[in-house]
């Protein structure tokens, strides 16, 4: 898989994570699909982060890239705790138990993670098709850039252009 669909594809990973996490029906098979690609997760974080170190993209991508890899060590080791239910009988603070506030860190480094994972993978799409080097007019939102293979094979017709 190229390095941008990999890119993309975590963001769709933690996506389904997401919709796992809040699906109340066979909660024991669901627990442990989550807990799998919880782990798939941090291998994916890990594998772009180290491809994304090979590439010349801007220090900010990599560093958002490396910032997910890093979040996604303790989003692991907070669903490990809840997993194993750790912290369900402690109150640490205003009747909030231990539990509580991992599921809370949880599900607010996940977000991290996902709304990290959507900026690399657009900011490392844009670097590899250099579009950030042409500006557009302000007030107008161009077409899509056809692929160059695309074009070739699919010349533009001759047709009149309609009349207004």
């Amino acid at each position: 898989m190229r390095l941008w669909g990999a890119l993309y594809a975590l963001t769709w990973v933690v996506v389904i994570e997401f919709i796992l996490g809040l699906v109340p029906l066979a909660r024991n098979l669901l627990d442990y699909l989550h807990l799998v690609l919880g782990f798939v997760i941090i291998a994916i974080t890990y594998s772009n982060y180290r491809a994304l170190r090979g590439t010349t993209v801007m220090g900010r991508v990599k560093r958002t890239s490396r910032a997910s890899y890093q979040i996604s060590y303790v989003v692991g080791a907070t669903g490990l705790l809840m997993f194993f239910g750790i912290g369900s009988g402690w109150t640490i603070l205003f009747g909030i138990s231990l539990y509580g506030f991992l599921i809370f860190l949880h599900l607010v480094l996940a977000l991290a993670i996902v709304t990290q994972a959507a900026a690399v993978a657009i900011a490392y799409d844009m670097w590899e098709e250099k579009e950030f080097t042409a500006e557009t007019v302000a007030g107008d939102v161009p077409a899509p850039p056809v692929p160059a293979a695309f074009a070739a094979a699919h010349p533009p017709s001759k047709a009149p252009a309609p009349e207004r």
